[in-house]
């Protein structure tokens, strides 16, 4: 009856996010056993999967909706494959596709084909390109949100919810744990996987233009930590959502690790959260789910 006790408080206690370092819906995996190391980060939420399991190894205000930025290109890019009209086939960039925020990589009247906008979206995080992208569906800007709210009703996103498909409204909401659970999602795809593993993304526009996109995950060309490899991410910024960053990470070993920050203090932060994440959840825990003994 004791420990019936004791598995109960730890459920209620994890579950509420105020624990900061463990959560599992059973609570049987958590209770009398050692305990990790706690963690802690600066960012206003996070959250670390294992991406085979439902198991989060960390959570902090992981409940909590948000802006959640550019990240909402993932999900803009999951629907775009349900609606690919061809990736070889060519799009004219027109007045329609200006969109205020970011860089631009692409200019009224360039040609360029689909499998080029979606690269240049996903890599440089270009909000020109992504609504090019949207328009070269045939759908319009609100079929197209509507089937992204849809997705991530599909996917057991109830936190989550689209207002466009940039990523600029605040209204684009969702938690810690419903962005790692998209990114899931999102990068076993190997088309959105490629996209974002690539630090540079170089092509020739149909009209002969040479084109050169750098991608906004600096993990991506940052080598001084060896021991973890980025199989793929997506950043997010406004001043609502703050820096954010959702990155999925392999060792040398084989295990994987999706860690997501939202809300941190700046570019920089994000990233070295969420690597910290990851290197603490390799550091204490092994495949059974058991966090290894700190003595």
């Amino acid at each position: 009856m004791f420990s019936v006790i004791i598995n109960l408080i730890l459920t209620i206690f994890f579950a509420s996010g105020r624990g900061g370092a463990i959560f599992n819906h059973d609570a049987s995996l958590i209770a009398l056993r050692p305990v990790a190391p706690v963690v802690s980060i600066t960012a206003a939420k996070g959250a670390i999967l294992a991406p085979t399991d439902h198991y989060f190894l960390f959570v902090k205000n992981a409940d909590t909706p948000q802006p959640i930025a550019s990240i909402t290109k993932l999900m803009t890019a999951l629907v775009f494959l349900e609606n690919n009209p061809g990736w070889d086939k060519e799009y004219t960039i027109t007045d329609a596709d200006h969109v205020t925020g970011g860089h631009l990589n692409l200019f009224l009247g360039d040609r360029v084909t689909l499998k080029d906008l979606f690269y240049t979206s996903l890599v440089a995080s270009d909000n020109g390109a992504t609504l090019a992208l949207v328009h070269a569906t045939g759908l319009s800007e609100d079929d197209f949100v509507k089937k992204m709210n849809e997705q991530a009703k599909s996917l057991d996103l109830l936190k989550t919810h689209f207002a466009d498909p940039v990523g600029l409204s605040d209204n684009n909401v969702a938690t810690a744990r419903e962005v790692t659970l998209l990114a899931r999602a999102a990068l076993s795809r190997k088309e959105i996987k490629d996209a974002t593993t690539k630090s540079t993304y170089r092509f020739t526009t149909l009209d002969g233009r040479d084109k050169s996109v750098d991608s906004t995950d600096y993990l991506l060309s940052n080598s001084a930590d060896n021991s973890l490899r980025i199989m793929g991410g997506k950043t997010g910024y406004t001043e609502k959502a703050g820096y954010c960053f959702v990155g999925w990470f392999k060792d040398a070993t084989g295990r994987e690790f999706i860690s997501t920050v939202l809300n941190a203090a700046d570019k920089n932060v994000r990233f070295l959260e969420s690597r910290k994440l990851a290197t603490w959840a390799l550091n204490n825990y092994d495949w059974s789910k058991k966090p290894l003994s700190s003595n």
